[in-house]
């Protein structure tokens, strides 16, 4: 049945919206494909619901094409679940909470594994049912604190996830290497320009962990890429090219500095170069000590967390968040120190913070046997020709220092560049986290229990949309591509008679009748109305029955390119359904 823009529920804006702070949710909203219910909270008017089923059709086939079978869970969960895996606590603010009219604790659910691997508990217990890959298409909630990206960052989302069920870790990574292919087909489908990046798994736990990017300017994520190798990575993730170890040995014994009213990096680099020390000193010599605080989940004491990384780098505290999630980082402040009397504000030095009880943790730009200029924990002191391994020794190392444009490459030693992107995919080898966490095991062949290893796989499904729209409008609109445009022909009928709308009226028959899906604009409008919708709206051809129809002629436009032409009455029809 032919579609009319008279009948069709859709009201198109003009101006943006007062709270869209990106492309997508603007365009979504002024082209009447969403309509904002609260913030991070969206309804899906007739033509967006098109849009999200026609990419959660394109995820189904392809995770059916890898042999994985659907199911449908709650998205009302109970606590006891996630009090068993830890996640009640260790998502802390981020979820969704309620209690029932009993009292019972109750979330929405921002992720299944539990029910997942309950369910499969529940149904298998031989070896012999096993491998075997269950997914769900289902509306998701995160209490997001700032919601202001339209569909890139709701608080209520459509996402496809996956789990694997194996036997064994070989098997984990056939099922991991099937959903990366997958992965590839459905973005491919979907006409994303998307790269696979290396990722932290955070509080999902597990090994191995890949992002599904899509470039974008308005991204929410950073990744880098190398400018030789195939080197892709979140900068929560990424591994820089680091500077050879040394022998502490070689190194100068250490050197108190009297360096008054130096708190900064910029007034110490001064004051050095003003000692005639025997060389010029830069930032990069200098170690920078940064005082974080960490809270481990469900606990309500903070600890004290210092970071060391070369002078003239920042730190980048969404990185190391990343990298200790589900633990919560904070920068620390006065009070905090204040619990700390020897920790000197802008003169503090690793060299006792083992001895005081303060984790210490380093960039691995601050290699072993490397000296370096910083604070000697008194006011009004520094300390020359500190050598990690010789006069301190951190706790560990941590990806610290905000990455920069011009970074090395870790496996190639070239060019790192840093870009935006969104986040429409990640996959995890969960391994054994949840499998503990539930005592899923199978009966072996020899009745030993093996304990099931997993993995976790999900595509943001409303994202999707939104990203495809991030990528492919343009200065006038939408332009989708035609796997999951609402409409194949947006059909606009322009002149003073009924004469082109009757024949615009029959156009949209034919092409019904030759499985072409038509959006037909018989509204009462004037004709910069209809070509400005017809551009909003982002139909892959716009089809214009106007001037030329007096020669037998109709105009053809493609929404992407731009290009058009004229195409014979008689012969638009069987063109373009031949597309």
């Amino acid at each position: 049945m032919v579609t009319r823009m008279s009948q069709l529920f859709l009201r198109t804006l003009r101006e943006d919206p007062a709270d869209a702070e990106v492309p997508s949710h603007r365009l979504l909203v002024r082209a009447g494909y969403i309509r904002r219910t609260a913030p991070g909270i969206y309804t899906w008017l007739p033509l967006g619901k098109r849009m999200l089923e026609a990419v959660a059709q394109i995820v189904r086939e392809e995770m059916d094409r890898i042999g994985a079978q659907e199911v449908l869970f709650p998205a009302l969960l109970p606590r006891e679940l996630y009090e068993t895996s830890g996640r009640w606590t260790e998502y802390g603010d981020t979820l969704f909470r309620l209690r029932d009219r009993k009292g019972a604790d109750y979330l929405l659910g921002p992720t299944h594994e539990e029910l997942f691997t309950t369910l499969v508990k529940g149904e298998y217990s031989s070896y012999r049912d096993y491998p075997v890959t269950l997914y769900q298409i289902q509306t998701k909630y995160r209490d997001e604190a700032r919601p202001r990206a339209g569909l890139l960052r709701g608080r209520e989302f459509v996402m496809k996830d996956s789990y694997s069920f194996d036997l064994d870790d070989e098997g984990l990574q056939r099922s991991y290497d099937a959903h990366r292919v997958a992965y590839q087909r459905t973005f491919e489908r979907l006409g994303l320009d998307y790269r696979i990046a290396f990722a932290v798994s955070g509080a999902m736990g597990g090994s191995a962990s890949e992002e599904f990017l899509a470039p974008a300017e308005y991204g929410e994520d950073t990744f880098v890429q190398c400018t030789s190798c195939d080197y892709t990575a979140n900068t929560e993730a990424v591994e820089i090219a680091v500077p050879a170890k040394h022998d502490p040995s070689t190194q100068p014994a250490p050197q108190l500095l009297d360096t008054p009213d130096t708190p900064t990096i910029d007034t110490l680099v001064a004051r050095l170069n003003d000692m005639a020390l025997g060389r010029t000193f830069t930032a990069a010599d200098t170690l920078k000590n940064v005082v974080l605080k960490t809270r481990e989940p469900g606990a309500t004491e903070w600890r004290l967390l210092v970071v060391g990384v070369p002078g003239d780098r920042e730190v980048d505290l969404k990185r190391i968040a990343g990298q200790l999630e589900p633990v919560e980082v904070a920068q620390a402040d006065a009070d905090d120190l204040a619990k700390q009397s020897r920790l000197v504000r802008g003169y503090i030095g690793p060299q006792l913070l083992a001895d005081i009880g303060v984790r210490y943790l380093v960039d691995p730009t601050v290699v072993p046997g490397s000296a370096w200029v910083t604070g000697a924990n008194e006011e009004g002191k520094h300390a020359a020709f500190v050598v990690r391994g010789r006069d301190f020794e951190p706790s560990g190392e941590i990806g610290a220092v905000e990455i920069r444009d011009g970074d090395r490459c870790a496996r190639c030693g070239n060019e790192l560049r840093i870009a935006r992107g969104i986040e429409i995919g990640h996959i995890f080898q969960l391994g054994r986290k949840y499998a503990d966490a539930f005592g899923l095991d199978a009966q072996g062949p020899d009745g030993e229990a093996i304990r099931i290893t997993m993995g976790s796989y999900g595509i943001g499904v409303s994202r999707a949309v939104a990203a495809v729209a991030e990528q492919t409008a343009d200065a006038n609109g939408l332009c989708w591509p035609a796997s999951i445009t609402p409409y194949d022909v947006h059909l606009v009928p322009v002149g003073k008679g009924d004469e082109q709308l009757r024949a615009a009226s029959q156009l949209a028959d034919e092409f019904e009748a030759a499985g072409v899906r038509v959006l037909l604009d018989d509204r009462n409008a004037t004709a910069g109305e209809k070509f400005a919708d017809a551009d909003l709206l982002g139909m892959p051809t716009i089809v214009v029955v106007g001037k030329a129809l007096a020669d037998g002629n109709v105009e053809v436009k493609d929404r992407r390119s731009g290009e058009r032409r004229v195409v014979a009455l008689t012969d638009v029809v069987a063109e373009l359904a031949a597309r």
